[in-house]
């Protein structure tokens, strides 16, 4: 009970910060122009943080945009981003959203803070760059959603692979039955750690309740006493994370998604464990796989391991062709379908597809993702991950997550858009 009360407490605290924000904030009506310096906050200046930074930093002149404010609750981050970038810095990030001078934040924390900072962030009128995944629960993900909706803002969710047109060009030809029937995708996403997977040292300067605030950082999540491996290695446990799923899945279904145009899941099952670091105190997985069916076709196999990094090909498996996915773009090869009683050499390619090779104009790259953003608050572009594309992937991978905790084979319940047993 006294879990629960002070989770209720930090709620009621939080919602009453936001309202004080909403107050004071922007008028949502605000539109910077293109000949208009875009002032941006960052909340959490970790390695993610970091990377947003540099990237907004080499925009500067090109893109007219700023960080004008930064946030976290590790001092020794904070003050570095500051002095990176010669922005004001915040412990908390209710502070830097009443900033009225700020267009739009980033939002880098881990995943268990995605969905309250989103909503803070619109409720304040700022445009939003949220890292993946896009929130921590679906029915998070489809607050988000309403509240997009109702606001008018723009939210991009950073699924930087999106910037890469590669996938929407793979989607034209799908579209025009280049491939045939779509029967099924599959595509990786592997490593192989030496001792324990996602590792990072642990800082010997962090002191908590001097240079860290290890309650706000904990925010929405269990309370739990001071522990250095929650906070460094957060992606190991359940409490903030959904593992291989939401942290590597969300970057490949996406992919897949855009594709194939691609929405809702029809059913999902999850597999996998802790297989290789048995010793390791991580709660997820290192060891996971998902499959997905979707509406009528296909089914989507998706496949990882921390420990062996080998990696398959990413194919749409069509009758009538295959697109490999490649480092450069994409490959069409045309299938040759089995005629009965004849060997399979003898039966017959479709004669309406040929071999293509496709080079990619775009990349995975977080400058591109941003500009992205900046050019649909400022001219209407179409975003690369708007908030429906990240509902979307949200769905898919907390199903694989709760299909590997439960032990159980889901279904998507199209009509009242929640998950059920299969």
């Amino acid at each position: 009970m006294t879990n629960l009360t002070n989770r209720r407490r930090f709620i009621q605290t939080v919602t009453a910060g936001a309202a004080a924000v909403a107050s004071s904030a922007r008028s949502y009506a605000a539109v910077p122009g293109a000949n208009e310096r875009f002032r941006m906050g960052v909340i959490g200046c970790g390695i993610m943080g970091t990377a947003h930074i540099d990237a907004l930093l080499g925009m500067k002149d090109s893109d007219n945009v700023e960080v004008g404010a930064v946030c976290d609750v590790y001092q020794k981050r904070r003050e570095a981003a500051a002095a990176k970038t010669g922005a004001d810095p915040y412990v908390h990030y209710a502070e830097l959203l009443a900033r009225k001078d700020l267009d739009g934040v980033v939002i880098a924390t881990p995943e268990h803070w995605h969905h309250r900072m989103a909503i803070d962030a619109l409720h304040a009128g700022k445009h939003v760059y949220l890292e993946k995944p896009m929130t921590q629960t679906i029915s998070q993900a489809q607050e988000v959603v309403r509240k997009v909706r109702s606001s008018g803002l723009k939210l991009q969710v950073g699924v930087q692979g999106m910037s890469d047109e590669t996938y929407e060009v793979a989607n034209e030809y799908v579209r025009q039955g280049t491939l045939g029937k779509v029967v099924m995708a599959q595509i990786d996403y592997s490593g192989n750690y030496a001792e324990e997977f996602w590792y990072h040292e642990i800082d010997p300067d962090i002191r908590p309740g001097v240079n860290l605030d290890w309650d706000t950082w904990l925010g929405p999540a269990p309370r739990r006493p001071w522990d250095p491996l929650r906070f460094t290695l957060w992606r190991h446990y359940w409490d903030y994370s959904g593992g291989i799923a939401t942290d590597f899945f969300i970057h490949r279904i996406t992919r897949i998604l855009k594709s194939l145009g691609l929405g809702f899941p029809e059913r999902v099952t999850a597999t996998g464990g802790k297989w290789h670091y048995t010793e390791s105190p991580a709660e997820v997985p290192d060891t996971f796989n998902m499959l997905c069916d979707y509406p009528g076709g296909p089914t989507v196999a998706l496949i990882s391991s921390m420990a062996n990094d080998t990696k398959i090909k990413h194919v749409l498996r069509g009758h009538k062709a295959t697109l490999e996915f490649t480092p450069d773009g994409f490959l069409i090869t045309p299938q040759s379908p089995r005629v009965l009683g004849k060997r399979p050499e003898e039966g017959r390619k479709a004669k309406d597809v040929h071999l293509l090779v496709y080079k990619k104009k775009g990349a995975e790259d977080i400058t591109l993702h941003h500009r992205n953003l900046l050019n649909a608050v400022r001219q209407g572009e179409a975003l690369r991950c708007d908030v429906e594309l990240g509902y979307y992937g949200a769905v898919v991978t907390l199903m694989g997550v709760q299909s590997f905790r439960e032990q159980a084979y889901l279904k998507w319940n199209r009509g009242k858009e929640t998950v059920e047993s299969a």
